[in-house]
């Protein structure tokens, strides 16, 4: 089973995939009895757009059934929201997310070291899973060893991917055209396993299948 953790595609090559919702997507969603899996949040680029009255309401929405995780959030360097701003609905998410008991979806640019201190200070329970890494090895570590797990998408460093255990490496599309089985094979080949092998994604899933 291909498992597409994260993507912003309506037509995903997966049966099995998460996608990140827009606020006004996710109004639409509340309303009807589509079925699928999705996440929902306020991504860093789009943290000026952050009001109490709409935080509420994405309280409200995100325990539906059918959000299973809150995301992307997180903190980037190239936002042009200052970085207090960020932190702010940030941790916002980080609460929320501890709240209801769903895991966060991170994007993360150039404020890893901020990231990290932020595990150390909330000592989450839930999942936080680094969507789209591309960075290096030494990066990986550090986020294995804070306790974050990791999606890797069509571009990835070789090295990061081998590091990271089979349990902590999950498998997205993201914006990407190249379809989700694609990615789980060249993920494979990395690693030197079977794409049956990469189970983190239908780990992840398996307690949400019977609302799909």
């Amino acid at each position: 089973m291909f498992v597409d953790i994260h993507t912003h595609s309506f037509k995903s090559s997966s049966g099995f995939s998460i996608r990140n919702l827009s606020f006004s997507e996710a109004e639409i969603l509340i309303k009807s009895d589509h079925k699928g899996l999705f996440s929902l949040g306020f991504h860093p680029w789009f943290a000026n757009d952050f009001t109490l009255e709409l935080m509420n309401k994405i309280e409200n929405w995100v325990t539906d059934k059918r959000i299973v995780a809150i995301g992307e959030c997180g903190l980037d360097k190239n936002s042009k929201v200052d970085f207090e701003k960020q932190l702010y609905v940030f941790e916002k998410q980080i609460s929320l997310s501890e709240k209801i008991e769903k895991p966060l979806i991170i994007h993360c640019v150039g404020y890893f070291n901020e990231l990290f201190e932020l595990k150390k200070k909330w000592n989450p329970q839930q999942l936080w899973l680094i969507h789209g890494f591309r960075g290096k090895p030494e990066l990986a570590s550090q986020a294995l060893k804070n306790g974050c797990s990791i999606s890797y998408g069509e571009h990835f460093n070789a090295e990061s991917v081998r590091i990271t255990p089979i349990e902590n490496l999950f498998v997205e599309t993201d914006e990407s055209k190249l379809g989700i089985d694609e990615i789980y094979k060249n993920i494979a080949a990395i690693k030197g396993c079977k794409v049956e092998e990469l189970t983190a994604g239908f780990t992840f899933l398996s307690p949400h299948l019977s609302i799909l």
